[in-house]
């Protein structure tokens, strides 16, 4: 199921065979929230940019249209044309995000909708029900994702808690994968780190968690308000006790920075709303720097956003054209700018994964390292 191909250092080259396809590793999931990404871009889209695995959200499609109509139209696969891998996030961090109001128990969290304020319960087994009604390639275990800083009580309760949530996950899938009329009964389960920034609480946590012998292992609950070294450090501290077989997901991370620091440090797996959402804004990632599509020196720019870029937005239009739709409130160039941002994250993580294979990763890490958090000057 999870081939490691090659090493360096701690960075991983793999491959990962699902009944979805193919999964060649260190990935980007691309995220489309509510099985759409954010800008107009569809699944043909994704097609052309290179897209391994989309990424979508149980709590999102559980409240609209609802995993009930989704299971009725076939599965989330066929709801909006993608024959490629799926992982669907447990909804365990937009419940902790989003809800005004939640009660945590034993049993799982009751809250309020954040659209129309309903009463909704969501624990382990509904968590796997819903994605068992969606098919997705991989779901997700149900956690209890802590903001930073938080106490140590605290966060050695959540993080326990958390461990006895998982294996209720993993009877519960087990179940409904067995069921005859069941949407995917090859779906997988990745469970979820957490601890905080406790590195004694981190490390428990993994032990417990590895024991389960899952199909993979997220790390949860970091970019959520603590230092980039922080991060950095809690991923250096969990990496060794994480199985060595199997796929490291970093949930929510991140820059092109991020995502380097992350391979070096060995994850596999990323996903991030940050392409998309700043693409929205103009704000383009180039192999050159950082750049705002607004800046009034693109105004008579003939060159396209990057002109090392493959994707549709360079092969066809120029800076000044793009920047124009913007200023003229056009949707469309919200919509080139999401689909540049997306084959340059997908266009990374190929070339990461030739540089693995060639074994010269860090000599691309520090090639490109600096210069792409930098602002362009082109």
């Amino acid at each position: 199921m999870f081939e490691l191909i090659t090493t360096e250092g701690n960075a991983r080259r793999g491959r990962m065979t699902t009944v979805h396809g193919v999964i060649e590793t260190p990935v980007f999931m691309n995220v489309g929230t509510s099985a759409a990404i954010k800008g107009g871009v569809s699944t043909m889209d994704l097609r052309e940019l290179n897209c391994q695995v989309e990424l979508s959200n149980t709590y999102h499609l559980h409240i609209r249209p609802g995993d009930a109509l989704i299971r009725r139209m076939g599965g989330l696969h066929k709801f909006f044309n993608w024959e490629k891998p799926i992982l669907t996030d447990s909804g365990g961090f937009q419940v902790f995000s989003l809800a005004k109001l939640r009660r945590i128990s034993e049993e799982g969290v009751q809250f309020n909708s954040h659209m129309d304020g309903a009463h909704i319960f969501m624990g382990p087994e509904e968590s796997m029900q819903i994605q068992s009604n969606l098919g997705s390639t991989i779901a997700m275990a149900f956690d209890e994702c802590v903001e930073n800083p938080a106490t140590y009580s605290y966060v050695k309760q959540s993080s326990e808690r958390t461990v006895r949530w998982l294996k209720r996950c993993k009877d519960e899938l087990a179940r409904l994968n067995a069921l005859p009329d069941t949407v995917n009964p090859h779906q997988m389960l990745f469970g979820i780190n957490q601890g905080g920034t406790y590195e004694d609480l981190r490390v428990e946590n993994m032990l417990r968690t590895r024991e389960l012998d899952l199909d993979g292992y997220a790390i949860g609950g970091l970019a959520v308000g603590e230092e980039t070294e922080v991060m950095y450090h809690i991923i250096e501290t969990v990496e060794p006790y994480m199985p060595k077989e199997k796929p490291r997901y970093l949930m929510g991370v991140g820059t092109p920075q991020n995502i380097l620091e992350g391979v070096r440090r060995g994850i596999d797996f990323f996903d991030c709303v940050m392409p998309s959402r700043n693409a929205r804004h103009g704000n383009l990632f180039t192999w050159h720097g950082k750049m705002n599509i607004n800046n009034e020196q693109y105004f008579a720019d003939p060159r396209p956003i990057d002109p090392a870029c493959g994707c549709p937005a360079c092969r066809h239009y120029s800076r000044s054209y793009i920047r124009h739709l913007f200023k003229a409130r056009e949707a469309l160039g919200m919509r080139l700018c999401v689909l540049h941002n997306l084959y340059f994250y997908n266009e990374l993580m190929q070339r990461i994964r030739d540089a693995l294979d060639n074994h010269c990763f860090e000599q691309f890490y520090h090639a490109h390292i600096e210069q792409l958090g930098a602002r362009s000057v082109m």
